[in-house]
């Protein structure tokens, strides 16, 4: 598959599924290819072919921009290590979920989720575990009854009551006995994601002090084409820094992207004096920067 076919699949799938979709990222580095909405689901994708190439970095950007975002990352790719990603499969990555881009189609189009995770040692499945132990007491079976049946111990029994995933023959041998929909289903939307661990240096940047001398929360990223989530009273600016040349060619993806999240877009220009518009974003001089007070400044001049 080309570089660029991949990609083009992704987008045309969420397309598909009546997604509004911001424009994709052609900044390098990137930790995330697009941004789409659709009624209250707003997902943050990273495009791979592989997904072992999704480093610490990556995956850092796309669980904090994410958990302020109320928005799901999710990682879509074809392979990991030597095989290729399976339809129906999820894959984990430093916490977060990786799909196939049918796997993808499967879930947003079709509207059918997927059953089957990937873990050390194999393809597994989550148990219903209130269910099997409704259905076994139902049918007055003991825990040492079902271990006998299964050919396991009645502590796994046990584990599987309380949540412990299994393997889909396990699985599907339990639906069987009981005739009872025992498999738990894998929503990719809404998932609370256990968080990467943080990678070995925090981003500081040369973001300007000035943001959270005005009130402003302040969030480094290490790879978004925005190097700050900047948070002040309930809104959140999307904010790149640099000299105007460089911040001129973000300015339009950043506004793209903020109209999709509905947010605020900025960009400082450390070579320039004044604020003006581009498009959705606004442009302001560090030295502009310097002169406010207060964050609520900055959001009326974003406002106009």
């Amino acid at each position: 598959m080309s570089q660029d076919r991949l990609p083009q699949m992704v987008v045309s799938i969420i397309l598909l599924a009546d997604f509004d979709v911001s424009e994709r990222c052609n900044i390098r580095p990137r930790s995330f290819d697009l941004i789409a909405k659709k009624d209250d689901i707003l997902v943050i994708i990273k495009v791979v072919s592989h997904i072992d190439s999704v480093n610490a970095d990556i995956a850092w950007d796309l669980d904090l921009i994410a958990r302020h975002l109320d928005a799901t990352p999710l990682i879509v790719g074809e392979r990991a290590r030597d095989a290729e990603l399976e339809r129906g499969v999820v894959y984990i990555r430093y916490g977060l979920f990786a799909i196939s881009p049918e796997t993808l189609y499967d879930y947003f189009v079709e509207e059918v989720s997927p059953l089957v995770y990937a873990s050390p040692g194999g393809l597994y499945v989550k148990i219903r575990g209130d269910l099997l132990r409704e259905v076994r007491t139902r049918s007055q079976m003991s825990l040492g009854d079902l271990a006998s049946e299964l050919g396991v111990s009645r502590r796994t029994i046990s584990k599987y009551e309380s949540g412990m995933g299994t393997t889909l023959d396990v699985a599907i041998r339990l639906e069987e006995l009981f005739n009872a929909p025992l498999i738990e289903t894998i929503e990719l939307v809404g998932y609370q994601s256990s968080g990467p661990q943080a990678p070995a240096e925090t981003p500081t940047g040369d973001i300007p002090i000035d943001l959270e001398r005005i009130g402003m929360e302040v969030h480094a990223m290490r790879q978004a084409p925005f190097q700050a989530l900047a948070l002040f009273d309930r809104h959140t600016i999307l904010t790149a820094y640099g000299t105007s040349q460089r911040v001129v060619k973000r300015a339009s993806l950043i506004g793209n992207i903020s109209q999709i999240t509905k947010t605020f877009a900025m960009c400082i220009a450390t070579d320039y004096k004044k604020k003006k518009k581009i498009g959705k974003t606004l442009l302001i001089g560090e030295e502009h920067l310097h002169t406010l007070e207060d964050g609520s400044e900055l959001i009326d001049m974003m406002n106009e």
